[in-house]
């Protein structure tokens, strides 16, 4: 039987360090810890469910769990895993995309059990004085050590200061907030660990850094991102979700089953010993993996349904069941086809319909789309078909 530590570490990539959690659990002290989220978008996804499940097994042990929305830090932009500048977010936008935020935690956090805080609170009232002071505990050496950085540098790109900043900042809020242990993924390393030093350098108990592994998305090469594409939100609607997971390759579908299911190394090696022997379907199990995942944050009957709806549209070619979508009455007809997928809700950018048409992955009433530039006539009851499995049925 596990005991309370290798419960609350399983599924971790590392924990800095192991010897000071254990020693923190067995002080049966309430422990705080801190998750930190930019509200870069209007949407969670589940990349972002890896490391809230963890938080949910820190809030299970009866643990007092911290979600940080970094509504002051967003407007610098987290610089970790990027080869350049990110795009100054305005004030109206973040406060728009921390709307949902809380709403979409609660699909997996009990929301009367979680302590909701924003580093505005204090980042915000910092002097310069302060700031200067807060600066001097960090040396530009350890700053521009960062692989980020270091790639940046190399391929002569530029690094604004105020970039610079942004793990001290992020590093303050655990000082600030007297966190025991903070969750990230792994590319949030060196941001957490600021938070361990600049504890250190304030005269408190340094916390233990757990860093959970990167989901990769639905492309299986970039780690999950709505500025990728590639990624399924919390708050799309459960069929929409259940095709994206179908539309995955049999390989990552193991990575699902681990990061979002929790299935350990036994499990799937018996799952994959069966699609060895022929036992087991491949698509079977990928059904299985998408239900499972829909169930668990959305809702079983919301899962029941989108199966039902996927293999009625996939299987038995039964497009009324195919999501309904309603085309606003200013829609040109005509249309250029890579507008009506905008305004279906199917792609999000011109260069994201380029991409999908020119790699015939569009259908209008089952006829391929291979002209980026095609004119439409769209009506009521035309099925768009847009990847492997997403079909949208005009309303």
């Amino acid at each position: 039987m596990k005991t309370d530590f290798e419960k609350l570490v399983a599924g971790s990539v590392q924990v800095l360090p192991e010897h000071e959690l254990k020693k923190k659990l067995e002080s049966g002290k309430k422990l705080k810890i801190k998750l930190g989220m930019d509200p870069t978008s209007p949407d969670l996804h589940l990349g972002h469910a890896v490391v809230l499940s963890k938080l949910k097994d820190f809030q299970d042990a009866g643990h007092e769990v911290i979600f940080l929305i970094g509504d002051f830090t967003t407007r610098i932009g987290d610089p970790s895993g990027r080869s350049k500048t990110r795009p100054a977010l305005t004030d109206e936008q973040i406060e728009q995309n921390m709307k949902t935020y809380f709403e979409q935690v609660g699909k997996l956090l009990d929301p009367d059990k979680v302590t909701v805080r924003h580093n505005s609170e204090w980042l915000s009232n910092i002097s310069m004085a302060d700031l200067v002071k807060l600066a001097s505990k960090v040396t530009v050496a350890r700053l521009i050590e960062r692989e980020d950085f270091q790639k940046r540098l190399t391929e002569k790109q530029p690094i604004s200061f105020h970039e610079l900043l942004y793990p001290i900042f992020q590093g303050y809020d655990s000082v600030a907030l007297d966190a025991d242990v903070e969750l990230g993924g792994t590319d949030q390393t060196f941001n957490l660990l600021m938070g361990r030093f600049l504890q250190e350098q304030h005269g408190k108990e340094p916390q233990v850094v757990m860093t959970m592994p990167l989901l990769e998305g639905l492309d299986g090469v970039q780690k999950m991102s709505k500025s990728y594409g590639n990624a399924i939100g919390l708050a799309e609607p459960a069929n929409e979700a259940y095709g994206k997971l179908m539309s995955i390759s049999d390989e990552l579908m193991w990575r699902y089953f681990e990061l979002l299911l929790g299935k350990d190394h036994s499990e799937l090696s018996a799952m994959q010993e069966k699609i060895a022997y022929g036992t087991l379907h491949p698509m079977a199990l990928k059904k299985e993996m998408a239900h499972q995942v829909i169930e668990k944050f959305w809702s079983e009957t919301e899962a029941d349904a989108a199966r039902d709806a996927f293999e009625a549209v996939f299987q038995k070619k039964d497009y009324s069941k195919a999501q309904s979508v309603l085309v606003p009455s200013d829609t040109p007809n005509p249309i250029w086809i890579v507008e009506l997928l905008k305004r279906i809700g199917a792609i999000k950018t011109s260069s994201e319909g380029k991409r999908l048409i020119e790699s015939k992955a569009v259908e209008v009433d089952e006829k391929p789309i291979s002209d980026f530039k095609a004119e439409i006539e769209w009506q009521s009851g035309m099925t768009i078909k847009v990847g492997k499995h997403r079909i949208y049925r005009l309303g």
